[in-house]
Parts: structure tokens; C-alpha cells; sequence
């Protein structure tokens, strides 16, 4: 195995992840640019570390998502990057949305239960969709009469979300607070000043 300098190791591993089409695992850094080269598990924890902190500052960072690391712009810039792609984010129906949230949170779950919470029946399409996208996942079949899928979510979802795992989902306290600002907000809006 050939040695590499701590400078020359820092510039492959940036290099690699930068030109990636995809987030690169440590395990991909090892079977691809590293094969060569003695590395230990300490020396690229660090300097994978190091270049996240070096990034902390930028316009774009380092960061670890399911399946590795990969560059991105930081979050405040986005409104102002979005000159740059003419065609709008997908929006996504508050339907396939929370199809998509029962799953990440109830995991496995079948497309019963899921129609059992929302009280109406999950659409083919939306069930389509989400498994296009490769955000959703056939786990298994639930031990019942008829052996319906069982479906969770892919580290595809998780990398989509900036997610590293499930872990990283909102609580429902969460939810509730951002509920809770929301519904301020409104009544804020609703007032009409008075000049009495």
C-alpha cells in the first residue's frame, strides 16, 4: 500500500465527493480513490471532519446524509439560487404527502393502515410516485389474510430529506409548535389596526 500525505488526502477525498453525481460513503471512498492507498478509519474520520469545518463558512457545505457526503448550497442561499433553474420545484399533493409522512413514521406500514389513519383510500398513483422517486420500498408482507406489502422508506427518501436517519424526522412536539407559530401568524394578519 502506497502512503499519502494528510494534504493530498484531504484534496482527494474533497476532489471525489465534489465531482460525484451521488453522496459517497466512506465504504465507496475505500473501494474507489483510497483502494491504493494506506488510510486508516481515524485519519479520513478526521479529515472528513476537517473539510466540514473548513466548508462551515462558505456558500456550500459538507454534509452527511443515509448514504455519504455530499456538497450543498447552505439553506439561506436557496431562494436566490433559484434564478438559476427555470423549471419550479415539483409540488407534491398534501395527499402524497401524507401517504409519504405515515410511512417515515409508522414504518412498516401497509396501504390499509395507511387508509385506516387518513380515512380515505391511498391513491395507485400516489403509491406510484413515491416508489418512482425511490422514496418509498416493499419491506415485506404483513402476516394477515390477502399479505399485504409492507412498505418503509429508502435512503434515497433520507438523502432527498438531508436526512442521515429516521432520527433526524421531526418530533410531534415539533409539529405542534410550528403549528402553533403558524396559527399566530394568521391571527397577527387577521387584525385590522384600528384608528379609534
Amino acid at each position: 500500500m502506497k502512503k499519502i500525505s494528510r494534504e493530498q488526502l484531504k484534496q482527494l477525498v474533497e476532489a471525489t465527493i465534489f465531482v460525484a453525481d451521488k453522496p459517497v460513503s466512506k465504504s465507496r471512498l475505500r473501494e474507489s480513490v483510497l483502494a491504493g492507498f494506506a488510510v486508516t478509519d481515524k485519519q479520513l474520520e478526521e479529515v472528513l471532519e476537517e473539510l466540514q469545518l473548513d466548508y462551515q463558512p462558505r456558500g456550500i457545505q459538507l454534509t452527511e446524509v443515509a448514504s455519504g457526503y455530499r456538497f450543498v448550497s447552505q439553506e439561506s442561499l436557496g431562494p436566490l439560487l433559484s434564478v438559476l433553474w427555470q423549471e419550479s420545484a415539483p409540488r407534491y399533493s398534501r395527499a402524497l404527502l401524507e401517504t409519504l409522512a405515515l410511512i417515515a413514521y409508522r414504518q412498516p406500514i401497509t396501504r390499509g393502515e395507511i387508509e385506516q389513519v387518513r380515512g380515505v383510500a391511498v391513491s395507485s398513483n400516489i403509491m406510484k410516485t413515491l416508489s418512482e422517486r425511490d422514496w418509498i420500498k416493499t419491506v415485506g408482507h404483513k402476516e394477515v389474510p390477502g399479505k399485504p406489502a409492507l412498505y418503509a422508506t429508502t435512503r434515497a427518501f433520507l438523502d432527498y430529506f438531508s436526512l442521515t436517519s429516521l432520527s433526524g424526522l421531526p418530533s410531534a412536539e415539533a409539529f405542534a409548535e410550528l403549528a402553533a407559530q403558524h396559527a399566530g401568524q394568521e391571527s397577527d394578519e387577521q387584525e385590522v389596526p384600528s384608528d379609534v
